[in-house]
C-alpha cells in the first residue's frame, strides 16, 4: 500500500531487470483486468499495476480529479524507482497516459493506448445525459465494484469523474498532436455502455486526421472486441502493440 495525499494505494510490482510497463486502468476498473496482457507479454518484462482512488484494494479519499490521478501515476512511479516508462493504458487510462506523457516527454519509453480517444460529451446536455445514466445504474455500482468494474463512490461522483473525462478527453486533440514519443493505438470495433448508435466509431475516426499531422502516432491493431472487453478477448494485439515500442533484451540483439 502506498500512502498518496489522503489515500493509499494498491500497488503490484513484479520486478526485475526488464522494461519497466506501467498499467493504467479504465476509469473504474481495477488492475486485475491487466492480467492477461501480463502473461501474453511474460517475464522480460517488468510489470507494474495500481488500483486508482477507491477502486479495487486502494483507500477512498476526497479527490477523484484527473489531477489526483496524474499525482497518483507521479507517486507510484517514484516509490518504485521507475525511470522512462512504457506506459499502457485502457479508456480513462489512456486519456491520463497522453497526459502524463505531454508532461513529461523525456521521462517516457512510449505510450500504448487501448480504445481511447479525443472526443467526449460536453457541454450541458452531455453532463446531464452523464448524469441521467449513473443514477440509473446507482443500485448496479456497489456490485459492479466487487468485480473490478465499479468504485466505491455515489452514483453521482462516478458521474462526476466521467463528465470531467469527457471534458478532458474531448480537448486532447492539442495534445496528441504534440505528443513527442512513440504512441501505438489499439482500438476495439464495438460499443461501450452508455453509449448510442455508432459514437464510439465516430469517436475512434477523429484520430485519423491526428495521426495525419503526427507521426510518433499509429494505430497498431484495430480488433473485434468492444470497448468492455478488449483486455479480456484481445490481449495478444496489446501484447504486440506493447513489444513494437519496448522489444525484450533477446529481440534487440537478434
Amino acid at each position: 500500500m502506498l500512502p498518496v495525499d489522503d489515500t493509499a494505494l494498491a500497488v503490484t510490482d513484479t520486478g526485475g531487470s526488464g522494461t519497466p510497463i506501467v498499467y493504467l486502468n479504465g476509469a473504474y476498473a481495477d488492475q486485475s483486468h491487466w492480467r492477461r496482457v501480463i502473461a501474453e507479454l511474460g517475464g522480460d518484462y517488468r510489470h507494474i499495476t495500481y488500483d486508482e482512488r477507491a477502486r479495487g484494494r486502494s483507500k477512498r479519499s476526497a479527490d477523484y480529479s484527473f489531477e489526483a490521478c496524474l499525482r497518483d501515476l507521479d507517486a507510484v512511479l517514484a516509490a518504485r524507482g521507475v525511470d522512462r516508462p512504457l506506459l499502457v493504458g485502457w479508456s480513462y487510462g489512456g486519456i491520463l497516459s497522453w497526459h502524463w506523457a505531454d508532461r513529461n516527454p523525456d521521462s517516457v519509453l512510449g505510450v500504448v493506448t487501448v480504445d481511447a480517444f479525443p472526443v467526449g460529451l460536453t457541454g450541458v446536455a452531455g453532463r446531464e445525459r452523464i448524469r441521467k445514466e449513473f443514477r440509473r445504474v446507482r443500485l448496479l455500482l456497489p456490485i459492479a465494484s466487487r468485480f473490478g468494474m465499479g468504485a466505491r463512490m455515489s452514483a453521482d461522483q462516478h458521474a462526476e469523474v466521467n463528465i470531467e473525462l469527457n471534458e478532458i478527453g474531448a480537448a486532447s486533440v492539442p495534445v496528441l498532436e504534440r505528443i513527442a514519443c512513440p504512441l501505438r493505438f489499439v482500438l476495439a470495433t464495438g460499443a461501450s455502455l452508455g453509449n448510442q448508435g455508432d459514437e464510439m466509431e465516430q469517436g475512434r475516426a477523429a484520430l485519423d486526421p491526428i495521426l495525419a499531422r503526427n507521426p510518433n502516432l499509429a494505430i497498431s491493431a484495430k480488433v473485434a472486441s468492444n470497448h468492455s472487453t478488449i483486455l479480456r478477448k484481445d490481449f495478444p494485439a496489446v501484447a504486440r502493440a506493447v513489444r513494437e515500442l519496448a522489444p525484450t533484451r533477446a529481440r534487440t540483439t537478434d
